[in-house]
């Protein structure tokens, strides 16, 4: 086979990967935005899960243990932003960035009480991480050229997790434009009065918006941990939320369109990886940090320059106060 093809099945291989994270944390804010709950607090969901999953995973021996954990970390962060946004009535915006901060802190703190690494936890092996599978005749198959490297390189060979998060796009779609929880989901966000007028409980469907948030979102650090990583280690959302939160607008906060965006930082993402130490003409070796930094810079620059104007919902970061 020609070499510029196994490069590319490479990069596309690590494109999935890398945009697993960033695509379920992206879904998650979905069901909170749609609802009319600014979510600015995904990326530290996204960290608290991660070092929950993995302390738990080191501790039990079980990445499915670590996997509860994970998502149960989660829902108690998601609580504390559906108390302060929907029964406080506070400023959302406020309530997510100190989310943010209070994982950054914790998790570094924690991690050093408990595992005195650093803020790191073990590193996790066995039947601690979720390995990859092999899908069927994958083994059979990996010889043919060009369609059996793709089916074993690109499409075989990833973690539960990683098939989990591409199913959800579908699952997603079909759930806020196919059914009545969904319609009213998409209601609450764009007119809650008009839902409170209906008899139907606005509270209950934000915090079940919330609830739906935190599990995906936990899944998504799980991931980051327990499969993409061998463990925890400080600040590994490494921004992730923040990327999935302006995928989500730039999307218009629609799932099939917010898959190609993720994909797109993933891909960009695995292209800085293949660059580094590669000395381009004229400028040589570009340094390790500049390329780290470009799959942000250009997912920006590409995504405001094609997308266009995206019109939040119209209740997204407005509390509501019952009218008696």
């Amino acid at each position: 086979m020609a070499q510029w093809f196994i490069d590319l099945n490479l990069v596309l291989d690590s494109t999935v990967r890398l945009a697993v994270p960033v695509l379920l944390a992206c879904l998650a804010g979905l069901y909170s935005e749609r609802a009319g709950i600014v979510d600015i607090g995904l990326e530290g969901k996204l960290l608290a899960s991660a070092f929950g999953a993995a302390a738990a995973s080191a501790v039990f021996g079980s990445a499915w243990i670590g996997l509860g954990v994970g998502v149960l970390v989660a829902l108690g962060f998601s609580a504390i932003h559906g108390i302060a946004s929907i029964n406080l009535k506070g400023n959302q915006t406020i309530s997510g960035v100190a989310l943010n901060f209070l994982a950054a802190g914790l998790t570094t703190f924690l991690g050093q009480s408990w595992f005195h690494r650093g803020g790191y936890t073990p590193q996790l092996t066995g039947d601690q991480r979720f390995n990859p599978i092999t899908l069927p005749f994958a083994d059979q198959i990996k010889g043919v050229p060009y369609i059996g490297e793709v089916y074993w390189e690109l499409i075989s060979g990833h973690n539960i997790i990683t098939y989990f998060a591409f199913l959800a796009v579908p699952v997603t779609a079909w759930v806020l434009f196919r059914t009545r929880f969904g319609l009213r989901l998409r209601a609450v966000g764009e007119n809650p009065k008009a839902i409170d007028t209906a008899g139907i409980s606005v509270t209950r469907l934000r915090y079940s918006a919330l609830v739906i948030t935190a599990v995906l979102v936990g899944i998504g650090g799980t991931y980051l941990s327990v499969a993409q990583s061998a463990g925890f280690n400080n600040n590994m959302s490494n921004g992730r939320g923040y990327i999935a939160l302006a995928a989500l607008i730039f999307a218009k906060w629609r799932p099939g369109p917010a898959l190609l965006v993720c994909l797109l930082f993933g891909f960009l993402d695995a292209l800085s990886f293949r660059l580094q130490g590669v000395k381009f003409p004229l400028i040589g070796e570009v340094p390790v940090q500049a390329i780290q930094v470009t799959p942000y810079i250009l997912t920006i620059i590409l995504l405001a320059g094609f997308i266009g104007r995206a019109v939040a919902p119209k209740a997204s970061g407005v509390p509501y106060t019952k009218e008696r």
